[in-house]
């Protein structure tokens, strides 16, 4: 190595692993293809191997490159620790945070709270972007997930933010029509609504009770990865579907939806789950505690129902959920 890369080179490579295009990489950097390329190629040169394969379309990392993301990515978290020490010491969140959410979950609830937390905090900048599928937070360059789910992997680092669980629910009108199943295995005779989710496999409902947990292979008209949708179609009476508490606790409560099979759920937690190496960032620390203040807030109603039980009817004049859409 005969020269030590630039800072500036380590940032582009590391917009460039996260974006997997030159072009696109230049246009969040405010710059020109020709410059991120030419500021990969110099990289390369002082780090003494190959970053990216190239291609027509895309780039993609190299081994060399993925060994060298993570370190990069430390050095850098590093180096805005030590600017955010000097230059903001009363720990003011400031700068730049990439956040990622579920569609449903994201928009009701994520988005309106980070929108307050960009009010209390005007020198944050947010990049949010809700999926649908679970991604490598340190090669994307993600700061933050807000997962709905305990499929968590074993390099991230997670804090749990409220409790949540799936349970199994119909309309009235469906289980007037076809009845209720008595087991799970029966589910198989039922059509069932299947949501596409982050943390398991379409079709394959795992759930368990407080004695033991069972897998159960179900028959779905139509697969979805917008939870909105099947939720939708599970009102209108088209199946039974297995949807987070979080999202139909007030459609149970109001008769909309019916929970069935009462004694199964299963465990859906909310998590806030980052890279080890963001572990001491203030910045990081401050936007979790204000996203898990702000949805304990919203969402008191949850930490009230139990696992194992049918979920609680309310009165006409009660209300289980404030400040639910995003305007």
């Amino acid at each position: 190595m005969n020269n030590l890369p630039n800072l500036s080179d380590l940032k582009v490579f590391c917009v460039v692993a996260k974006r997997k295009s030159f072009v696109a990489s230049a246009d969040e950097l405010g710059s020109s293809p020709a410059y991120v390329s030419k500021r990969i190629n110099i990289l390369e040169n002082n780090l003494s191997c190959t970053l990216f394969n190239r291609s027509t379309r895309h780039v993609s990392l190299t081994e060399d490159g993925k060994l060298i993301l993570e370190r990069v990515a430390n050095i850098l978290n590093e180096f805005d620790e030590l600017s955010e020490l000097v230059n903001n010491p009363q720990n003011t969140p400031t700068g730049r945070i990439d956040i990622v959410s579920s569609f449903g979950f994201g928009r009701q609830y994520v988005a309106p709270i980070l929108s307050k937390l960009m009010n209390l905090f005007p020198k944050l900048e947010i990049q949010f972007d809700t999926i649908d599928h679970t991604l490598d937070l340190i090669q994307h360059g993600i700061d933050l997930d807000i997962r709905i789910g305990n499929d968590i992997a074993p390099n991230m680092i997670a804090k749990k933010l409220l409790s949540n669980y799936r349970i199994l629910c119909a309309s009235p009108a469906y289980i007037q029509k076809f009845g209720e199943p008595d087991s799970l295995d029966d589910l198989e005779n039922y059509d069932c609504l299947v949501v596409s989710e982050r943390d398991q496999p379409a079709g394959l409902w795992k759930l368990r009770n407080y004695h033991d947990e069972s897998s159960t292979r179900v028959n779905g008209r139509i697969i979805s990865n917008n939870g909105d949708i099947i939720k939708e179609l599970a009102i209108e009476g088209h199946g039974i579907m297995l949807r987070s508490v979080w999202d139909i606790a007030e459609e149970i409560a109001t008769g909309k939806l019916q929970h069935i099979l009462t004694d199964f759920w299963q465990d859906a937690d909310i998590w806030a789950v980052y890279p080890s190496r963001l572990k001491s960032s203030s910045k990081l620390k401050t936007c979790i505690v204000f996203i898990q203040t702000e949805l304990n807030n919203r969402l008191s109603h949850l930490n009230l129902l139990e696992r194992g039980q049918p979920l609680p009817k309310i009165t006409p004049n009660e209300s289980l959920l404030t400040e639910k859409v995003f305007l």
